[in-house]
């Protein structure tokens, strides 16, 4: 190493060595001005911390991870849960929450460690446009739910002018010698019919056999008084738009749209009610279940059978797997961009902890009060619980909304109840558009960053004119397509495009000094950086990748064509959904190829370039930007002549020549070799 170096300079100019140091630096937080007067910062600790757990806490939380726990052997699921949220929920979480805090980008320009990568944003952006198009659909049926709650009696209580001849109260169960003229009765079915509408049921089984069954009346008020899926015959019959769906989901997109109109401002201060509210309900509900008949075999079925010899099967790692990936919304680019307005000192590996642990302990939660209820059900019509469970939109809006007819004040705990689902499904939808609005301001700042309301309002805009094809009767269909193809196997992929890019490609001794020059040497203020990043640099590198891998080449194995129930998607719209699918690994992808079809040079050159940092890498502010000293190459100030650090130390100093930071003048040593390996000072 130079003297002058060792003396204190820095390789960027004469700064002392102080100024760089972690140990000597104040990392004191002040949050009465913004640190980034460019692109604003949270307005406090909490805003940033609660807007993350909002967005990994959602839907799937209350709807799906209690389903997969009782499937999966009850409590026994919990020993891969935990495991896959140690090696690949939380690993990327922290990864993508230090990224983003680091460069203080968006997800289109915070690889600039390595250009090639650029395409992991794009694929990222396509996925929260797509996932934002049908997410807010589902907040818009809750607010028709909602809006039909306030009324002394619940309408899918019982059957109404609305109800098909199939409605449980209008099917009467009868014995063959009820049935008598002037009533026929059908050997075959054992259904009992007055005229040609239904009058009664001799033996259900057999009837449904043939697909005569009855049907609860919050089922099907849901498929004929909000929805209309009982006129449609399958996706290619949309049929008419449905004015009431119509006004919900505009309704929806203004919630989301006022609440962002001033960027993370507003929308961190909205998060206090939507992330808290749903924790303040599900104790309510909680409380309150534990009192009704039969909770205890609910909640026995939910936890207390645990069956080990559950975890030979394979399938039950890939869904513990899956469950914590997907619930954490890991590379989807939300938690980067949330993480772009932090300050650059805030403790990231804490908040990490905090919101991963928050999102799993609040599914396990989830599941007492969703199985109290279910017990209650169960009770309710003499059946058992794995009858009655079941998850997705039917527990939200068919199993849940009957539970609470049979309760007394329902219409009371039908709003609580859909007041929570719409507050769960906002968050995410804020973050996701907030992701999209990011990216494209972080692209051209100078045009579209004073003029970000419009920017938030054209895409919002867009995509509530993208989602009303799902106001039709066959809409849920097309939200089923979406839900499946559009964020499934694919972002997996993205994730290990990242876990590549850090760990490999940019080097991860490298990523583990950016992450110190942040937190300093004590991360959550306990653990020593030094030993515990031996842990992240591990699963980054090997780990999580094994486990990404895991997942993905199981989800192929098992892929099979999609249903919704008894109806089987024609081959046009599964071809639609793998055109989803493939437009986000293509935009990884062909991002990939363009990058290199448009930088000049020999492939060697193009090469050297792609994937080492450009002259912008780094954190946005020149204060922060003074402090890093290990990564060769680095400009003090991307926006002045700075020389870089190989300019004024020969090049075998840095373990071989590093490429030149523009387009335009690109030198390369190739016979010496273009290196990545980490200079540590």
């Amino acid at each position: 190493m130079s003297e002058k170096y060792k003396n204190g300079g820095h390789p960027n100019g004469d700064y002392p060595m102080e100024t760089f140091s972690g140990e000597d630096d104040d990392r004191t937080t002040d949050f009465t001005s913004d640190e980034n007067k460019d692109r604003g910062n949270w307005s406090g600790r909490m805003d940033f911390l609660l807007s993350c757990l909002g967005y990994a806490v959602g839907l799937g939380n209350v709807w799906r991870f209690p389903y997969l726990c009782y499937k999966n052997g009850g409590a026994a699921f919990f020993i891969p849960y935990c495991i896959m949220l140690g090696i690949v929920g939380i690993p990327i979480f922290f990864l993508e929450l230090s990224l983003g805090q680091f460069t203080s980008r968006g997800i289109f320009n915070c690889w600039q460690f390595a250009p090639m990568f650029k395409g992991i944003g794009v694929a990222m952006f396509i996925v929260s446009l797509l996932v934002g198009i049908y997410y807010n659909m589902i907040v818009g049926w809750s607010i028709y739910y909602l809006c039909a709650s306030f009324t002394s009696k619940l309408p899918w209580s019982e059957c109404g002018d609305w109800s098909s001849e199939w409605c449980s109260e209008n099917v009467k169960d009868l014995n063959a010698t009820q049935c008598v003229a002037p009533l026929t009765y059908n050997d075959t079915t054992t259904v009992c019919y007055n005229g040609s509408t239904v009058y009664g049921v001799v033996d259900t089984t057999v009837a449904e056999t043939f697909g005569m069954k009855k049907i609860i009346p919050s089922e099907d008020y849901m498929n004929r008084a909000v929805l209309g899926t009982a006129f449609s015959e399958g996706i290619h019959d949309l049929g008419p738009l449905n004015w009431r769906l119509c006004l919900c989901l505009l309704g929806a997109w203004l919630i989301v749209f006022f609440s962002l109109i001033k960027g993370i401002k507003s929308s961190g201060k909205v998060v206090y009610f939507t992330a808290l509210f749903p924790y303040v309900v599900l104790i309510i509900l909680l409380g309150w279940g534990l009192t009704l008949d039969g909770y205890f075999d609910g909640i026995r079925f939910y936890i207390l059978e645990a069956d080990l010899n559950k975890l030979k099967e394979a399938q039950v790692w890939k869904d513990a797997a899956v469950q914590i990936f997907f619930s954490l919304s890991a590379s989807w680019g939300g938690l980067i961009t949330l993480a772009s307005y932090n300050r650059f000192h805030n403790d990231c590996l804490r908040d990490s902890l905090i919101v991963s642990i928050g999102n799993c302990l609040t599914s396990f939660f989830a599941g007492f009060v969703i199985f109290s209820y279910l017990g209650f059900l169960a009770k309710e019509l003499g059946t058992t619980v794995a009858k009655v469970a079941t998850s997705g939109p039917g527990l939200a809006f068919v199993v849940y909304p009957d539970a609470v007819t049979r309760m007394p004040v329902s219409p009371l705990w039908a709003i609580l109840f859909f007041i929570m689902l719409i507050t769960l499904g906002l968050d995410s939808q804020f973050a996701m558009l907030e992701t999209l609005t990011t990216a494209v301001i972080d692209q051209w700042p100078d045009a579209l960053r004073k003029r970000k309301s419009f920017v938030i309002g054209g895409f919002s805009l867009i995509m509530f004119g993208l989602g009303l094809p799902m106001c039709t009767n066959g809409g849920i269909y097309i939200l089923e397509l979406m839900d499946t193809y559009s964020g499934g196997w694919n972002v997996l992929i993205i994730a290990l495009a990242e876990c590549i890019s850090i760990a490999w490609i940019y080097g991860f001794t490298r990523f583990r000094e950016d992450i110190r020059t942040m937190i300093g040497n004590f991360g959550c203020n306990c653990f020593p950086w030094t030993c515990c990043s031996f842990w992240w640099i591990g699963c980054w590198a090997i780990l999580t990748p094994l486990g990404v891998l895991f997942i993905l080449f199981f989800s192929w194995i098992e892929y099979k064509p999609i249903t919704s129930g008894d109806y089987i998607y024609p081959v046009w719209a599964e071809a639609i959904g793998w055109c989803m699918t493939l437009s986000v690994v293509l935009g990884l992808f062909v991002t990939m190829f363009v990058m290199f079809c448009i930088t000049p040079g020999s492939f060697m050159e193009r090469m050297s370039y792609l994937t080492n940092p450009t002259r912008e890498w780094g954190p946005a502010l020149v204060q922060h930007r003074r402090k890093i000293k290990h990564v060769p190459g680095f400009v003090v100030d991307p926006s002045s002549d700075s020389t870089p650090y190989d300019d004024q130390y020969p090049n075998k100093e840095f373990g071989g020549s590093y490429p030149a930071t523009n387009y335009n003048d690109i030198q390369v040593d190739v016979d010496n070799g273009v290196t990545n390996t980490a200079y540590e000072p």
